[in-house]
């Protein structure tokens, strides 16, 4: 297995333990509007539901434990579960203060304060890491007769036991260590203010794709380096009493989402179902809306991220950058609200009262300006760069390969509703024979395949999804919104009545249209020749997504084995970047061309490449521009596959490929571009 796959398990695990948050938020919420100054004290009813909500929130750290462990394990049994508790248990009482003193024999206050700080999430997911591998290679050994009670799953808590008492050793030495780096790095962020909010939320944003930001999060929203926001705020008058929170300051990694989830991302919507077909309007105004209400009501806002996640990856850029700034300004206003799961519309209503929540309101008159900001700036990016967001996908003829009229085979008469709609999941992701796994997470379906090139992506929005995820040949997520653990349950049941056949692939519909008769070209208004000599690729296999999604542009690339860079037109090279790895050339009839001679070798900062004509010389055709060190590049490059685009494609009606295989710098003509 990869390390992104693993890390992929690991991200759906660290699900298991979050998804107890909103309980504890609301039950929290709920005791502190009926009592917000007594905290319990005036009120029998708010302090019972006060302390439920606490008896969760102040035992996160063991609940990650159990469920990083269970959500891990190949099998889901709760002897999974027990196996992470019984080594959080041992590693947390091995590593208190006490009982370091006493084994490390020195004075108690001598003791390094990280050890008062071991009953948190890190070692949680740490230890329940452990746990589940433990439970997959060994809950099913057979011991000898004599011994055979503690055979299989009995024998995991034993073994993870022993194995936690090596881990605690472990930690003696490396816990102050890790704490005082994880200590720091918190420090660094709150030092930064507002700036350090702004740059948490951007990457909290960019982990999302790899269900990681909840280890990110853990370090400002719990107690793992002394921020711990949520416990802090929900704690309200008593924070403030007890000195553990600042009015206007607790929360600030959190107020600036609720302007995002509440209002951007709505605006967002908005914008890509104003940019559908005319004839798609319909059908994504459906998903459109209830990912919106999601985001808007209660701050799960997947559904509509992964909506345009991977089809269109600059917006998602934007949509980090964006979060960041909001983040930014609400902590530089002191505009607060936290919140106990997501920032939706029921957290800040139950958080409004709390008197840590500072001039909340303007939280919303923040989202508005944002909702316009996120509608203009979404609109203008997918109309200016032809994004295939939802409803924007080509039409095949008479046969749609966007999935919205996919024809679904009938169920089984003695399912149920989700189960008919989870016999059609199983058939767009191949039939029962390509499924190894099921699993889920809040909003995604996780998937073990035999092979991910048969999902029918098509047959998935059909359906309802969002998008699918391919993070290798074995595993596929399916993003179906929050009833996916229902639908993944569903999927189970329906296998276990008998096989189910796959769909047919998207594949067959592209055949199709590959099969009827060529559109009439366009005039040819240009003919470019090859920059330089060597093997052509199609943008589809350049490994920089701005290339290979044609965000940038149209055309093709070419893997150099001269060194020489040549003009591939007559006109004016308009730029020369500072580090000599590429240039632009605008033609005379207005074609924008761009080199870029390999992926991430700006990061060369100039090495390898040097520039032999300058910015604003007029060229022609097999002019000499660049010369290239290709021995130092192919050591040092990224990859040294070269795209050869038009950047200003959407002005003309496209590019007619001519090549394949081998070309020759300065002779053959690579492709024609189209009037």
């Amino acid at each position: 297995m990869n390390i992104l796959s693993y890390l992929q398990r690991i991200g759906r695990a660290l699900m298991v333990p979050v998804a107890v948050l909103p309980a504890a938020a609301i039950l929290m919420g709920i005791g502190y509007w009926i009592d917000p100054d007594g905290w319990g004290a005036n009120s029998a009813i708010a302090a019972l539901l006060i302390k439920s909500g606490a008896a969760i929130i102040d035992n996160m750290s063991v609940l990650f434990a159990i469920g990083v462990a269970y959500g891990m394990s190949k099998d889901k049994d709760g002897a999974a579960a027990l196996t992470g508790f019984v080594g959080f248990l041992v590693v947390t009482t091995l590593c208190s203060p006490a009982s370091y003193s006493m084994i490390m024999n020195v004075p108690l206050e001598s003791v390094p304060a990280a050890f008062g700080k071991i009953n948190n999430q890190f070692v949680g997911i740490l230890v329940g890491v452990l746990s589940a591998e433990l439970y997959n290679r060994y809950s099913g050994v057979e011991l000898p007769k004599a011994l055979s009670f503690f055979s299989g799953r009995r024998l995991v808590p034993i073994l993870t036991s022993f194995l936690m008492i090596i881990l605690a050793f472990i930690l003696m030495y490396v816990w102050p260590v890790v704490y005082n780096g994880l200590v720091s790095f918190g420090e660094s962020i709150k030092d930064l203010g507002s700036v350090g909010a702004g740059i948490y939320a951007f990457f909290n944003r960019l982990l999302i794709p790899v269900g990681l930001h909840h280890a990110l999060n853990s370090v400002f929203w719990f107690d793992v380096a002394g921020i711990n926001d949520i416990p802090n705020f929900l704690g309200g008058a008593k924070s403030i009493d007890a000195g553990l929170a600042t009015v206007g300051i607790t929360g600030r990694y959190q107020a600036g989402f609720f302007p995002i989830m509440m209002f951007g991302l709505p605006g967002a919507a908005l914008a890509i179902y104003h940019c559908a077909r005319p004839e798609n309007k319909a059908k994504v105004a459906g998903i459109m809306i209830a990912g919106a209400f999601a985001a808007f009501f209660t701050g799960i806002t997947e559904p509509l991220e992964f909506s345009f996640m991977f089809v269109a990856p600059i917006l998602y850029v934007v949509h980090a950058l964006l979060t960041g700034i909001s983040v930014y300004i609400a902590a530089t206003m002191e505009w607060i609200s936290g919140f106990g799961f997501s920032a939706g519309l029921v957290d800040m209503l139950l958080q409004s009262r709390n008197p840590l929540a500072v001039q909340w309101y303007m939280l919303i008159v923040q989202g508005l300006v944002f909702f316009c900001i996120y509608y203009v700036i979404f609109r203008f990016m997918i109309r200016k760069f032809n994004l295939l967001t939802p409803g924007r996908e080509e039409s095949a003829g008479d046969e749609t390969i966007d999935g919205y009229d996919e024809s679904i085979s009938p169920a089984d008469s003695s399912d149920s509703d989700i189960q008919k709609e989870a016999r059609q999941y199983v058939a767009a992701v191949g039939g029962s024979d390509n499924i190894v796994s099921i699993d889920a997470c809040i909003t995604r379906l996780r998937l073990g395949v035999k092979d991910s090139a048969v999902v029918n992506d098509a047959m998935t929005k059909r359906l309802g999804a969002s998008g699918v995820i391919r993070l290798s040949k074995q595993n596929v997520q399916v993003i179906v919104g929050t009833r996916a653990e229902l639908v993944a349950k569903a999927m189970t049941e329906v296998i276990a009545k008998g096989p189910i056949a796959g769909s047919a692939p998207v594949a067959v519909a592209e055949e199709k249209k590959a099969a009827e008769p060529a559109k009439a070209k366009g005039n040819v208004i240009l003919s470019l020749v090859a920059p330089v000599s060597g093997q052509v690729f199609s943008l589809d296999d350049v490994p920089d997504e701005a290339f290979s999604s044609r965000i940038v542009g149209d055309g093709i690339a070419i893997k150099p084995t001269s060194s020489e860079v040549l003009a591939p037109a007559s006109g004016t090279v308009v730029k020369i970047f500072e580090t000599n790895h590429a240039f632009c050339l605008e033609t005379e009839n207005g074609v924008e061309l761009i080199v870029h001679m390999g992926i991430d070798t700006v990061a060369l900062k100039g090495e390898g490449c040097a520039r032999l004509v300058e910015e604003g010389a007029e060229v022609t055709a097999g002019t000499p521009i660049l010369n290239l060190d290709l021995a130092f590049l192919e050591a040092n490059a990224k990859s040294m596959i070269s795209p050869v685009i038009i950047s200003n494609i959407d002005d003309f009606a496209g590019v007619e490929i001519l090549v394949e295989g081998d070309v020759k710098a300065g002779e053959t003509v690579i492709y024609n571009v189209l009037k």
